[in-house]
């Protein structure tokens, strides 16, 4: 097993994945493929941790024997969001390429606020200097918004090149946040003005980097996200809510106001209003906080307010995952109003779950086509969301099974319009 400190000191010896070697590698001479990450190596928070984790899973596979390093961003045992189960299943996979791995010092705090990731981008290219001295070649890949200052503390002379993959952006996820998103501005130009490439994970987050943050078309390369077939093997059942198992919807994501949940709750008080019946709701809007955000609060204060017959859930699990495999769930409520990717809706096809109800933000319009692989509504749009829903909830078993067919057919990244082979999943609800 790979050595795991379990305090806040790191260990400064190289960690080697490989029979529980510890101490100085030998094959320094190798060309290396460098991976930091702040989510997806102690556990999961997000979308990203999955995201991060299968990647970690593709260059285990692709790489020959010890050409990985990976620099995880260190998590202690007491923190909330380090997941022993998870930390186990990491190992297995870079063990399975001899990777070597570096801990960087910083807990999650050094990725809450703009000073910790300075300090980080300029500890992880110290770190990558150190390790990568006399390899012949050398990539160093920074996984998302916390590494896109690394282009700021390159020099010239490094011995690595420099691919950042932003999974979302603060113009994005946070926009009131414009210290942050100047920072991402000039820590991307710094980056590509020293040669560096700038991975776009969906045709919309190509087109926002491109148009939002100024970088050279030359510049970006195509990375899509997706999903691994061994993504959902063997994933451990969460107990459903007791009040769920006659019937739910299903929506959950980070609390942050892009998800867009306070515009589902509007949605579904609006179908109560109109006497539509809705199963009951598994809210999951989570954080890895012990306690309630502000955000959090609201939502709360929303689902009293409108009295939703709803379970909510406020603390990030893993395991939520396997709801959608519940022979109780009657849809999938994906409101965001900004998403780079979406990778609910791809969760939900993999594991049969239909129909999916998707805002048409950024990626979603990429896996959710209207009347083919799921419903669309606008976004920030209470009233066409509960149209969609509404929708949904009406459609027959029969459609079901078209939307399954469709999200098949509908699996080229980019595909907008209803591809001629792929059937529709048709509802027949009251008029609107």
């Amino acid at each position: 097993m790979i050595h795991v400190p379990t305090g806040d000191a790191i260990p400064p010896q190289r960690q080697h994945c490989g029979g529980g070697v510890v101490g100085p590698v030998s094959n320094t001479t190798q060309p290396k493929i460098v991976v930091a990450l702040h989510d997806g190596y102690y556990g999961c928070t997000s979308g990203t941790g999955f995201s991060n984790q299968a990647l970690l899973e593709v260059l285990t596979r692709a790489l020959p024997l010890g050409r990985l390093l990976v620099m995880p961003v260190h998590i202690r045992r007491s923190d909330p969001s380090y997941d022993s189960a998870w930390v186990a299943e990491t190992e297995r996979i870079v063990q399975r390429a001899g990777a070597e791995v570096v801990p960087v010092p910083g807990g999650r705090a050094a990725t809450a606020a703009l000073a910790g990731c300075e300090a980080l981008c300029e500890r992880v290219t110290e770190v990558a200097r150190e390790h990568l001295a006399r390899a012949p070649m050398a990539h160093l890949v920074g996984l998302d918004i916390p590494f896109l200052g690394l282009g700021l503390h390159r020099r010239a002379d490094d011995p690595f090149s420099l691919l950042l993959v932003p999974r979302s952006t603060s113009e994005l996820a946070s926009p009131e946040d414009r210290r942050r998103i100047h920072w991402e501005r000039r820590g991307l130009t710094a980056a590509v003005s020293g040669g560096a490439r700038v991975a776009a994970i969906s045709h919309h987050m190509r087109g926002h980097l491109e148009q939002v943050y100024d970088i050279p078309r030359h510049a970006v390369v195509d990375l899509p996200n997706g999903l691994l077939l061994s993504d959902h093997e063997d994933l451990p059942s969460a107990p459903l809510p007791p009040r769920a198992r006659a019937g739910f919807l299903l929506a959950m994501g980070r609390a942050v106001e892009s998800k867009g949940f306070e515009d589902l709750l509007e949605a579904l008080h609006l179908l109560k209003v109109q006497g539509t019946h809705v199963p009951h709701l598994v809210l999951a809007p989570t954080t890895h906080a012990e306690g309630l955000t502000d955000y959090q609060r609201r939502l709360q204060a929303m689902v009293r307010d409108y009295a939703i017959d709803s379970t909510f859930l406020s603390r990030f699990s893993p395991r939520y995952r396997s709801w959608l495999r519940s022979p109780a769930l009657r849809g999938v409520v994906v409101p965001s109003r900004a998403e780079p990717f979406g990778r609910i809706p791809l969760e939900a096809f993999a594991s049969g779950a239909t129909p999916v109800v998707a805002t048409r933000a950024g990626g979603l319009t990429e896996t959710v086509v209207d009347g083919v692989t799921g419903f669309a509504a606008e976004a920030r749009d209470p009233m066409d969301l509960a149209w969609a829903i509404r929708r949904a909830l009406h459609i027959s078993a029969r459609s079901v099974s078209r939307c399954v067919l469709g999200a098949g057919r509908c699996s080229r990244p980019g595909t907008t319009t209803r591809p001629r082979s792929a059937p529709t999943c048709a509802s027949t609800p009251p008029g609107r």
